[in-house]
């Protein structure tokens, strides 16, 4: 049976939506767009996320609507894509001919610095070389540079600064004091000074902070391929049957109730039911389990899932974003757009950045005026450019969302669905774990496990009574019958025709077959009916009860015949699951609302010390409430409505994805498997990106702590160090990339 088999039970998403935003260039940006939307009448909430460029917003659609959003950003330079049926696919066009573009700036802005470095590092007293270097500057800045100056003035229109700001300043003043000293050198000949030149400053900056955007957006793409990875799993066209004849169309055009055909080794398009045919389909890509799954007349198929060896043809029944595969893609881009409480802080640090660098450049410029020995003015002037340059809230802004996003993405590969940033952030501080038994440790669904019959009993007796209980239990509708009926049958057992039946609420069922009266029930049942059980059987039960078993009795009109065990089968992956966790030093706990008898036995079976019996779903809420009063961080893993309130409760809830509407709407985490192997990965994953975060922002904080004042002339007055506006706009540049190369570290690392 295939996970995820009923086509109603979907994944909720949050009633946010989430836009891709195009103009970004640095973390200051994504503060100015967020602040920008948030004062807008019917907005409650915004989160920009600048790794990957899109703004989760949370508005009142009677009150707003997307374009008014759209419009307010225009205003400042920046934009949303709204009102497009892919607006990912958009945006990923946009980016590729963003990345060409700042490809082809970077290029020739290199070919032309070449020239103008060289002359103003070796031919400085040419006079002619001046000319030549203002010319080819002119170009370098204000035709492939020209963006950072046409976005720091719709930046300044508006009372706003960003790293396009730093950028314009620091080389538009080198470029004008070096265009003045080339227009009038008399000035300062005069005064006895030496007319010097920055043009190759200005340039090299330009094309340093050019290829360290390219790199960054090279790196930036990386984190992002666990969607893309998701979305590849669509397919573009389908092949639909209409009138009877096969035409292949787009995906966009197929609509519910559309009959669909799918060949072997084709990508199923759309969620639907199959009509007829037959094969086996790869669930890996959404399920994670290994082993293909056959598909026949009535079965569900899932969007992105891979057909292996027959054809069949199925009719459509969830389509576009309303399939399971989309909400997937739809919850890691939301997950991926949303924030860690620690990104709170730093966006309010980036926020407030690029006025605190430029007052700093300010104040570098008068003290060393005021203190400055000879070449005062100089000095003076390349450090507060060199300050402009080398501050870098980019770094800081890429900080925390790149670990997020590859963290999250990461997670989706290995079949952890995050909700949040939050959840992720704080996973790695679980120390106790509470664990629903139905459907989390087992699989949720009784099955036979053991049949004993009667010492002695001839086969060809034992093959009739199966024969008769398969006929019996096929009419009951107790819960456990299916599992009985299921089991006769893939033994190859055929039903008889039985002459009556009788229901026993609360104890079982009686039916009549030649004559005979036979019984098929509880031990109750058994005793009053005064039915002899052979004390082999009687021993042979109650160990059987002992093991968590269900006992179906099986008896003629003076006899039991033989027993039933079944149980709610433990998964391969829970005893592993739960040693780990336990190694790991966090604490499990099973809360059951099953009997005593079976809950000790299910513990024991797995590993468990602590669990509790017969608890109803305000005594697992009550139970995590306690954990957490006494200091505890309390993830609980359930699946079912029972459980909804304990989850809700938890600060790390955890769904199993074959679970209830319910328990995945309120857990923050979904597991798309039946693993609970996944758990232990989970909490790893949370471990790594936490690490990641923290080693970002320690690198982004120590770089413009170190950096800013060695810029500003600190280490003049000891050893005559000045840094040179050219190597500051290089680390400036290389700051964002090192950043965003950490985080992509955790692509590869294990999380097991």
């Amino acid at each position: 049976m295939s996970v995820l088999t009923d086509q109603d039970k979907r994944i909720k998403i949050a009633e946010k939506e989430s836009f891709p935003v195009t103009g970004m260039s640095c973390a200051g940006c994504a503060s100015s767009v967020e602040s920008i939307l948030k004062k807008l009448p019917g907005v409650n909430d915004v989160s920009v996320n600048f790794a990957n460029t899109t703004a989760l917003v949370d508005f009142d659609h009677d009150k707003l609507t997307a374009n008014e959003l759209r419009n307010a950003l225009q205003a400042v330079g920046y934009d949303l894509i709204v009102d497009v049926d892919d607006p990912t696919a958009v945006q990923e066009e946009l980016k590729e001919k963003e990345y060409a573009m700042i490809k082809q700036r970077t290029i020739w802005s290199a070919i032309l610095t070449l020239p103008v470095f060289l002359i103003g590092m070796f031919f400085m007293e040419w006079p002619v070389g001046r000319w030549i270097s203002l010319g080819l500057a002119s170009v370098v800045l204000f035709w492939f540079g020209r963006h950072f100056y046409v976005n720091a003035w719709k930046q300044a229109r508006y009372g706003k600064a960003n790293m396009d700001t730093l950028v314009a300043l620091s080389t538009g003043i080198a470029f004008l004091f070096s265009l003045f000293n080339t227009l009038n050198p008399k000035f300062w000949l005069d005064q006895g000074l030496e007319p010097h030149v920055y043009y190759e400053a200005a340039t090299v900056i330009i094309t340093f902070i050019s290829l360290g955007k390219l790199l960054e957006e090279r790196a930036k793409s990386n984190t992002s391929s666990a969607i893309k990875k998701l979305i590849g799993l669509q397919p573009k066209t389908v092949k639909a049957i209409v009138n009877g004849e096969e035409v292949e169309m787009a995906i966009a055009d197929v609509t519910t109730g559309q009959l669909l055909l799918v060949r072997p080794g084709e990508k199923i398009p759309v969620d639907g039911q199959v009509q007829d045919g037959n094969s086996f389909v790869d669930e890996s890509m959404i399920t994670g389990e290994p082993v293909s799954v056959r598909k026949a007349e009535g079965e569900a198929v899932l969007a992105g899932t891979v057909n292996q060896k027959g054809s069949f043809r199925f009719v459509a029944e969830k389509v576009g974003g309303a399939t399971l595969l989309a909400q997937i893609i739809k919850m890691v881009q939301q997950a991926q757009g949303s924030k860690a409480p620690v990104q709170k802080l730093v966006d309010k640090i980036a926020g407030i950045f690029v006025p605190i660098v430029m007052v700093i450049a300010v104040v570098t410029f008068i003290s060393w005026m005021v203190l400055g020995g000879e070449d005062t003015f100089t000095h003076a002037l390349l450090t507060s450019v060199a300050v402009l340059v080398i501050a870098c809230p980019c770094a800081l802004g890429l900080a925390t969302p790149t670990a997020i996003m590859v963290g999250i993405g990461k997670g989706a590969e290995n079949n952890i669905l995050i909700k949040d940033a939050e959840s992720l952030e704080l996973g790695y501080k679980v120390d106790a774990i509470v664990l629903d038994k139905t459907g989390t440790i087992t699989e949720g669904s009784p099955n036979v496990m053991e049949a004993y019959w009667e010492e002695g009993a001839a086969a060809g007796a034992v093959e009739g009574w199966k024969s008769i209980v398969l006929a019996a239990e096929a009419k009951s509708e107790h819960p456990l019958a299916e599992a009985v009926t299921s089991w006769l049958k893939d033994a190859g057992v055929k039903p008889v025709s039985l002459d009556d039946f009788t229901s026993i609420t609360g104890r079982g069922i009686s039916a009549q077959f030649e004559g005979a009266t036979y019984y098929v029930g509880n031990e109750r049942l058994m005793n009053e009916h005064g039915l002899t059980t052979p004390p082999g059987t009687r021993d042979r039960a109650q160990k059987l009860r002992e093991a968590a078993n269900t006992v179906v009795y099986v008896a003629d009109e003076r006899n039991v015949l033989g027993i039933i065990a079944i149980a709610d089968r433990i998964k391969e992956s829970s005893r592993s699951a739960i040693a780990t966790l336990q190694e790991r030093g966090i604490d499990v706990y099973m809360l059951t609302g099953d009997n005593e008898q079976t809950a000790a036995a299910v513990a024991k079976e797995v590993g468990l010390k602590d669990f509790r019996a017969e608890v109803l779903p305000a005594d697992k809420a009550a139970f995590v409430e306690q954990l957490q009063a006494e200091g505890r961080v309390v993830a609980m893993v359930g699946d079912g409505i029972n459980d909804s309130h304990a989850l809700a409760q938890a600060d790390v809830s955890i769904a199993m994805g074959k679970g209830s509407d319910i328990a995945m709407d309120v857990a923050k985490m979904t597991l798309i498997t039946s693993d609970l192997s996944v758990i232990p990965k989970a909490l790893r994953l949370s471990k790594l990106t936490v690490r990641g975060i923290r080693q970002n922002l320690f690198w982004a904080f120590i770089y413009n702590l170190i950096g800013i004042p060695i810029a500003a002339g600190l280490l003049y007055p000891i050893n005559g160090f000045l840094l040179d506006p050219m190597i500051a706009g290089g680390a400036m540049a290389l700051s964002s990339v090192s950043v965003v190369a950490n985080s992509l570290r955790l692509k590869s690392a294990k999380l097991l």
